[in-house]
């Protein structure tokens, strides 16, 4: 078949992405759309209704990842092209929805220019990405993967104490299993970057060559609780003081490592935390990401090297949970790239800190990911903007990249 040079329709998309927003739409002009809320399953029903417009067929599987498909030439597995239509509480009109959309927008030029692919071409919006409402992220392309059993999963309540599986069945979109993505020529996934590489350094794309390695541990002082007014400085065992001593060894030796290093402290608990009374134990989160495992591992040694007490105070650690950098297929990345170039975009190859679908997909179809700026490098928030222009430089690259999968001989 020969290939067509297609152009997406930017104002329909604009259009678009605005009517999805209005599914949990805040008075900030953000998005609060919690997985198998009812906002999310507005979102849910007219994205099926916009897919079946197109003459898509419509799968549902049995933990509600949607699958909307395109029929090719040849009965074969298919591109799979999405993300998730699910937010964090006041987050954004970009995050996670923008990839079902750009999927959308590919599907809608292909039909506006009566392109009949060679392989069928299939949109998902996977289920519980953000993990907002029940944790862990990434849940439903986790259970899709074996990363997370579908039984424990069932069971993880929400703040109402509401379980995933009750919400489930509730929702009305609760399917087969055998409807579940198992197989496909490739799987992509476009995303706004949720960071300020891209803009700060004026770059219209970035082609995800995968998604950073961390690990997470929490750090455990323990001192001695006595009255603020009555003990003297000099016998305290303050965990407090202790702690934030600690986080200056912590910062000074982790900041000798790769400048690509990133880490956060971002949980403290402080007992009893009463203003009269000398804090007995601080307990907080250390988390380090990079995408070289020997960094990551350099970490875990500072971690487990620190010293055993601290101004009186004992120190412990315990590892929380960690994940493996995950490369994206390299056949993909270039396609990427070269539609990019072609297109005369500006670009870079870089690597995710945040977790997406695409990491767990990953590791049973070849799959990769593009970027587009975040104004401010803002997500998970309200303030969360990426402009209708970079938005459609990005869902371009992925209609290009598509049709030169989808027509190839």
């Amino acid at each position: 078949m020969q290939k067509q040079k297609l152009l997406i329709n930017q104002r329909r998309l604009k259009e678009t992405i605005e009517r999805f927003a209005d599914f949990g739409r805040t008075k900030n002009h953000g998005v609060t759309r919690l997985s198998l809320s009812k906002e999310d399953i507005g979102a849910r029903d007219d994205l099926i209704s916009c897919c079946r417009e197109l003459g898509m067929t419509i799968k549902i599987d049995d933990v509600a990842n949607i699958y909307a498909t395109l029929p090719g030439i040849e009965d074969k597995p298919p591109l799979v092209m999405g993300s998730h239509l699910d937010t964090v509480i006041k987050g954004g009109r970009f995050d996670g929805v923008l990839g079902v959309l750009a999927a959308l927008e590919v599907a809608r030029t292909l039909h506006d220019h009566h392109v009949k692919p060679k392989i069928p071409f299939t949109l998902v919006d996977f289920t519980n990405e953000e993990g907002a409402r029940f944790d862990p992220a990434m849940m439903c392309s986790g259970i899709l993967s074996g990363m997370f059993q579908k039984e424990d999963m069932l069971q993880i309540r929400d703040k109402e104490g509401t379980t995933f599986g009750e919400a489930l069945k509730a929702s009305g979109y609760q399917g087969s299993a055998e409807n579940r993505l198992k197989e496909a020529a490739a799987y992509l996934e476009m995303h706004i970057e949720q960071g300020p590489v891209l803009e700060s350094e004026s770059l219209e794309i970035g082609v995800v060559e995968g998604v950073v390695g961390m690990v997470n541990y929490e750090i455990e002082v323990t001192g001695e609780s006595d009255h603020a007014g009555t003990t003297p400085m000099k016998m305290r065992r303050d965990a407090l003081f202790a702690a934030t001593d600690l986080i200056g060894i912590l910062r000074s030796r982790l900041n000798t490592l790769d400048p690509n290093l990133v880490y956060t402290i971002g949980r403290m608990n402080v007992l009893p935390n009463v203003h009269t009374v000398i804090p007995g134990k601080v307990a907080f989160t250390l988390e380090a990401r990079h995408k070289d495992p020997e960094v990551i591992g350099q970490v875990v040694h500072i971690i487990k090297h620190l010293p055993e007490t601290v101004d009186g105070c004992s120190v412990a650690e315990r590892k929380l949970w960690g994940r493996d950098t995950v490369a994206f297929d390299p056949d993909l990345c270039d396609r990427l790239e070269a539609s990019a170039q072609g297109l005369g975009y500006s670009y870079k190859r870089m690597y995710s800190g945040a977790g997406h679908d695409a990491q767990y997909i990953a590791s049973f179809l070849p799959a990769a990911m593009l970027f587009v700026p975040s104004a401010g490098g803002k997500s998970h928030c309200e303030e969360e903007e990426t402009s209708i222009e970079d938005c459609a430089k990005g869902v371009q690259v992925a209609l290009d990249t598509v049709l030169g999968m989808l027509t190839d001989p």
